[in-house]
């Protein structure tokens, strides 16, 4: 039941697989413990094979490019869920941590916490880094290998293999095999994506102790010319942090490669470059530059343009074309991004961008109202739907950006617990 629990708090819950089940219709019928009662003789008996993922194609933000989803049945869900919480406490006692993505008790705060942190001290140089379409090149006997390493169940093992190897049934309706990658979409697949480049970790980790496991030893090598680096990744978004020249970072980017080599991942050329930190570079949407906070000594984030761009357009995006709905009916579509986006950037310095975003969102909600309302007086306006100059019908107003409080999110390193961790519990 808890693997249950888990799929149908998924976001794919309501996406049918190739089956055409959802969730819901099996809670109708037959009912969610005759489904998993069928499903467990079907795992005993050795019977259980998995199904094709059902493509869908996700455009990519400001780009023509589309990132490729695998939408899996609901009974491969929870297979995948059974088997995640299972593997996970297992690959979690290896993962170090200079990792955050898709790891339980870490977000993307802590990966822009820590860039922050040694950004803003004596690193000089970032190798921004692109690795290219991650899930769909990860080579399945360098995983599978990996896997084996730490997993010794053989009926483990010949689920995740099965997985990798279920194949794609594609939005033109033509079914092709996977022979490589993991598909997005699927509960397993960012813990298997975090297995394969655990290979980037332990090459950071083993240099780093090798080379660089005491401020003494850093020390003596930034006398000698020689460089030290750290390593910060979100699943397959990863910058290395570089006191020393550009030719230093510049050898790492070859370095880095060779790590990825044997998991059949490579580097972007186009994306993937090596920049000053004064110069700031973009992270997960993200500034990082090394601004010092006037009349402090305190260096500080800030969101990017990028993100900027993209919340600015999914606002104009709602708030053009048809006028039909209710002021009501958009102010319930466009809240949520509003929220959602000041929410994840309120650990920096934004209260400037928050009031521009506030802005932006009155004039195009304001806008469209007087599209829509074309023979209504700028008075009548104002005083069946602007009080308090706040855009708002019945019960719902138009989210205010600038009302969000912004605050240091703190660098937490190594002190992260893990749900398995003495402390935690």
């Amino acid at each position: 039941m808890v693997a249950w629990s888990r799929v149908r708090g998924n976001t794919g819950a309501r996406t049918p697989g190739v089956d055409g089940h959802t969730v819901r219709s099996i809670e109708a019928k037959p009912g969610v413990e005759s489904f998993l009662a069928e499903l467990r003789a079907d795992l005993k008996a050795h019977a259980f094979r998995p199904q094709p993922v059902r493509e869908r194609l996700i455009p990519k933000p400001g780009a023509s490019k589309f990132r490729r989803l695998g939408i899996p049945t609901v009974r491969d869900r929870i297979i995948q869920a059974a088997l995640k919480l299972v593997l996970e406490p297992i690959f979690e006692a290896d993962f170090p941590p200079c990792s955050y993505g898709f790891r339980p008790n870490r977000r993307a705060h802590d990966a822009i916490a820590e860039a922050h942190h040694h950004a803003s001290r004596t690193y000089d140089w970032v190798l921004e880094a692109d690795i290219v379409a991650c899930f769909d090149e990860i080579d399945h006997v360098a995983l599978m290998d990996r896997v084996r390493r730490r997993v010794g169940d053989k009926q483990a093992l010949a689920l995740v293999k099965a997985f990798l190897k279920a194949g794609i049934l594609s939005e033109d309706g033509q079914h092709r095999d996977t022979i490589t990658g993991t598909p997005q979409g699927g509960i397993l697949s960012p813990l298997l994506a975090n297995a394969a480049l655990s290979a980037l970790d332990d090459w950071f980790v083993d240099t780093w102790r090798a080379q660089s496991a005491t401020l003494a030893s850093r020390r003596r090598r930034h006398r000698h010319g020689l460089a030290n680096w750290r390593l910060v990744r979100y699943a397959d978004d990863f910058v290395l942090l570089v006191r020393g020249t550009r030719d230093h970072a510049e050898a790492l980017r070859e370095s880095v490669a060779v790590a990825l080599a044997p998991m059949g991942l490579r580097l972007s050329d186009e994306k993937t470059k090596v920049c000053p930190i004064d110069e700031g570079f973009d992270f997960l949407g993200w500034r990082i530059q090394r601004h010092r906070k006037r009349g402090t000594q305190r260096h500080y984030v800030y969101p990017s343009k990028k993100s900027l761009g993209r919340v600015k357009a999914r606002t104009r995006e709602l708030t053009a074309g048809s006028t039909s709905a209710s002021l009501a009916g958009l102010l319930y579509r466009l809240n949520p991004v509003l929220r959602g986006w000041t929410n994840y950037f309120r650990f920096g310095v934004s209260k400037r961008t928050f009031s521009y975003l506030r802005a932006f969102a009155w004039r195009r909600v304001v806008g469209w109202l007087r599209k829509k309302l074309r023979r209504t007086t700028w008075r009548g306006l104002r005083r069946r739907y602007l009080p308090g100059w706040c855009p708002t019908e019945g019960k719902v107003a138009l989210f205010n950006p600038a009302s969000v409080p912004v605050r240091r999110y703190y660098y937490r390193g190594s002190r992260i617990p893990t749900p398995w961790s003495e402390k935690s519990g």
